[in-house]
């Protein structure tokens, strides 16, 4: 069936919708089918021909989302603090390693930050405003509530991550570490599996002690069922200490366990922990619990011990993948990867200070010893 020469403007606007997937073979199809639908009389065809090819060169060659437009790229960053250790640490990683990469604030690149720690309304609302104010990419770094906020942002725009506290694929954010299949992909650090290891740490260190208590809450979920299921296994007893609603009381949680009487302590990653390190490293000493955390931070203000991921080559791996897409790579064509990169770190000065002796075998294996 033939086409009026008057649907010629409703064409050309339906042949822009097909840009993404125009190439030179689609140009010459498309010309072909214009010369069965359009009407050849009066010299029309020729000429409205030369402007539907000109269109659709044109909407071939109209960035896709993600890449940066007009030389400059726009980056939006959901993240616990800047002033948060992991955050004090990977954030200047990431800004140095995009400059290495071609991409450098104040000359093409436009970092955008909106924290993760001020409450759900606050987190969704200031996703909305990275995508509002023209965000090529959203970088999700920390507990799950900073993807959630990045994929409900509309209009959607591509989205790596550096997931903490979650599975990803378990939560069906993506379908598979080599295959993501959506807007999504990044760096996957599997806390649950991290909370089973530093289980085994505190175990080892002291075998004696086999009433252990974890403190954890929501965003920590994952990790104690996790830590749950390895005590089964080892014949320790779990304590839970769950936290509701902040701000924590942390000091009634310690009151509990000495009630409870609790030989030792496992406390597991969340963001709203982080700001009490100090707090919770010194009731950790004060009650004598030999305590393991998620990250070098609470060792280096008295904790005794941490197992968790080294944020820097995290970083530069995540900024590896935000700085192609925005040279208009897919999410859904970048592998997700695991990290691969882990410390532990021990303070021999609170040990001296509770009256402690770790084992050899403790100090033998730790990345950093604190004396």
């Amino acid at each position: 069936m033939r086409l009026p020469a008057s649907s010629l403007p409703d064409l050309i606007r339906q042949s822009i919708l097909l840009r993404k997937k125009m190439d030179a073979w689609g140009i010459s199809a498309f010309t072909r089918v214009f010369d069965a639908l359009l009407p050849a009389h009066d010299g029309v065809k020729i000429l409205a021909r030369r402007e539907f090819i000109s269109l659709l060169a044109a909407a071939a060659a109209l960035p896709r989302a993600g890449a940066a437009q007009d030389n400059i790229a726009r980056l939006g960053v959901i993240a616990p603090p800047l002033d948060f250790p992991g955050s004090r640490l990977a954030y200047p990683v990431l800004i140095e390693e995009l400059r290495k990469l071609g991409f450098a604030e104040g000359r093409n690149l436009v970092v955008d930050v909106r924290r993760v720690d001020e409450g759900v309304a606050k987190v969704f609302a200031g996703a909305n405003e990275l995508v509002a104010a023209h965000a090529n990419v959203l970088l999700a770094f920390g507990p799950e509530l900073a993807l959630q906020a990045a994929d409900a942002a509309r209009p959607p725009v591509p989205i790596v991550i550096l997931a903490n506290n979650y599975d990803p694929i378990a939560r069906g954010y993506v379908k598979s570490l080599a295959q993501p299949g959506g807007r999504v992909t990044g760096i996957v650090s599997r806390q649950p599996e991290l909370a089973a290891k530093q289980l085994a740490l505190l175990i080892e260190a002291f075998p004696d002690r086999t009433r252990v208590a974890a403190l954890w809450d929501s965003q920590s979920a994952d990790q104690f069922a996790a830590a749950e299921r390895a005590a089964q296994s080892t014949g320790v007893r779990l304590r839970s200490i769950k936290f509701e609603n902040p701000p924590y009381d942390f000091a009634a949680a310690f009151r509990a366990l000495e009630e409870d009487g609790a030989q030792s302590l496992l406390v597991l990653s969340s963001p709203l922990f982080v700001r009490y390190r100090e707090q919770i490293a010194a009731l950790a000493i004060q009650y004598r619990l030999p305590a393991i955390y998620i990250h070098r931070s609470y060792v280096e203000v008295g904790g005794l011990m941490s197992f968790g991921v080294d944020f820097v080559p995290m970083m530069r791996r995540a900024a590896s993948l935000i700085a192609k897409i925005l040279r208009g790579a897919q999410p859904a064509d970048l592998p997700l990867e695991q990290v691969d990169s882990f410390e532990f770190v021990v303070n021999l000065k609170t040990a001296r200070a509770m009256g402690m002796t770790l084992p050899t075998s403790i100090l033998l294996r730790a990345d950093e010893v604190i004396e």
